[in-house]
């Protein structure tokens, strides 16, 4: 693999600043820092990771009303001339709110997609808390490390650089000691790495394969992990009948459903009128009898006619008699109004 150009260093603010290059040159330079509207750039597209919201939106807009943004945002070139957001997805939103159009981001070229999907990745690792991240967030984050296509040198090399960008200083100082260890592959060692079970590591791994429609609906709680889990197993299609089930309804995905939709799509019976009936219930209510319910004669009025010792055949055969009359004699009245 060729080696990639170096970024460049920024060793003060005031260099910072003055990192634009003309308008002209934007499109030739692609390692150093340069200059781009916001309206050329595009977010990542099923970007996995939520914008920040409340006081830390309000601080993040404040600090850069203040200050500006202090470290480049990073991006790479789309086939159609535009640019696609790898880093900085936060601070372009915030800057926005703060009145800015425009700012500085390091272009990088000759990216594969895995590599980038790693920038998006570890940006939002670095910046957020594992532990408080959404269920789909998470999900996205060992996903990638779980990768048959995962390179722990191409990590340390992206780790590298994003936190070169926060401190100049950072390679120096840490050059003696090794940025993140071993290569990690396992559920256990992932477990180990992100303070996970090997279960839950696996239940989030199955996360990772449901739609984005589903995901968001496992991050607002209206699905279970479990559940969820056994929705992941259907094929993209049967997730997005499922979806719309929902969204044009009030119904609830609970363990029995989620199993039965398994099932029926393992058995190629699952489509979206057999996942109304599931969701809705109707695949588990009983049909209606035709045969009147039995009616049972309390024995305090039975007794008043019969002794004690009767057969219970007997008391059958008498009131089926007494019924007919009663009724022939109805008939014969006339039904009183």
């Amino acid at each position: 693999m060729p080696d990639r150009p170096a970024p460049k260093r920024i060793k003060s603010m005031d260099e910072l600043l003055m990192a634009v290059e003309p308008e002209n040159q934007q499109t030739n330079i692609k390692s150093g820092v340069v200059r781009l509207k916001f309206s050329q750039v595009d977010p990542y597209p099923n970007h996995p990771f939520r914008l920040y919201s409340g006081e830390r939106l309000d601080d993040m807009v404040a600090s850069i009303s203040n200050y500006g943004i202090l470290t480049p945002m990073i991006t790479r070139i789309k086939d159609n001339g535009r640019y696609e957001m790898l880093a900085g997805h936060n601070r372009m939103n915030a800057g926005t709110l703060a009145g800015l159009d425009e700012g500085d981001f390091i272009i990088k070229e000759n990216l594969s997609d895995e590599e980038a999907w790693m920038y998006v990745i570890e940006t939002n690792v670095m910046q957020r808390s594992f532990a408080d991240m959404l269920p789909s967030e998470k999900a996205a984050v060992l996903a990638l490390r779980h990768s048959k296509m995962f390179s722990q040198g191409k990590r340390n090399d992206i780790i590298a650089e994003l936190r070169m960008l926060e401190n100049p200083q950072y390679i120096k100082e840490k050059s003696t000691s090794p940025l993140i260890g071993e290569k990690l592959h396992s559920d256990v060692q992932l477990g180990i790495e992100y303070g996970l079970s090997k279960n839950s590591v696996s239940r989030l791994l199955r996360i990772d394969k449901l739609t984005q429609a589903l995901k968001g609906r496992v991050d607002a709680s209206q699905i279970g992990i479990y559940p969820a889990v056994a929705l992941s197993y259907l094929a993209e299609a049967e997730q997005q009948d499922i979806e719309k089930v929902l969204s044009e309804n009030e119904f609830k995905v609970d363990m029995k459903k989620a199993e039965m939709l398994r099932s029926y799509s393992e058995s190629s019976k699952l489509n979206e009128k057999t996942a109304y009936q599931i969701l809705s219930g109707e695949v588990n209510k009983k049909p209606k009898s035709t045969t009147p319910s039995p009616v049972k004669i309390k024995h305090k009025v039975y007794s008043k006619y019969f002794p004690a010792d009767t057969k219970a055949s007997e008391i059958e055969r008498i009131v089926d008699e007494a019924l007919e009359w009663y009724f022939s004699s109805k008939v014969k009245e006339g039904t009183p109004k």
